[in-house]
């Protein structure tokens, strides 16, 4: 058990490290900064990790890219939900069965992908609303967010799930003993 937790903390700390210095790429978009690699980790934690893996993942590498200047207090509310979403519908999903789709993802890879678009495009674009306004000084309506987030995460939630498709056939998951994810 030890040695499990072992791994699955230098696998976090490893993806927090790319999270931080991928976070110096980001697109602006309005008062944000989208940043695939934070989604595209989300993807990796979901899968991988698991939620409460993700939700640390994703707090961690924005407070280091706000504190680096590279990110904006936007980058809590889209990460973290995303992060969340991701991992809880990945480990429901896993129990249930996608025909086709199981075969070339993986069980549960599919609630990943919906759980970090839904989450950090809606959850999380709304969430942003009141960070945006009260925290950051700036106008906006409730769904500003929203799009720009969705951009942010289309990009990475796809490279994360090629990545986590690719480790998973390959066999990399299985030499760490993660091949099960969580």
């Amino acid at each position: 058990m030890k040695n499990t937790n072992t791994k699955k903390l230098a696998i976090a700390a490893m993806l927090i490290a790319i999270g931080v210095i991928g976070g110096a790429w980001s697109i602006p978009v309005g008062a944000s900064k989208c940043a695939p690699v934070q989604h595209m980790i989300n993807i990796l934690a979901a899968t991988i990790l698991g939620p409460g893996y993700g939700v640390i993942m994703a707090f961690v590498i924005s407070l280091f890219r706000n504190m680096m200047g590279t990110g904006t207090l936007l980058a809590f509310p889209g990460s973290m939900c995303g992060a969340l979403l991701s991992g809880l519908l990945f480990a429901a999903m896993k129990k249930a069965s996608v025909p086709g789709l199981d075969k070339v993802l993986g069980k549960g890879t599919i609630g990943a992908i919906v759980g970090e678009l839904f989450g950090t495009a809606v959850i999380g674009g709304i969430c942003a609303y009141p960070v945006a306004v009260f925290m950051m000084g700036k106008e906006a309506a409730v769904f500003t967010y929203v799009v720009p987030f969705l951009v942010s995460t289309l990009g990475g939630t796809i490279i994360g799930t090629i990545l986590y498709v690719a480790l998973r056939k390959t066999g990399a998951l299985n030499k760490i003993g993660l091949e099960n994810g969580i």
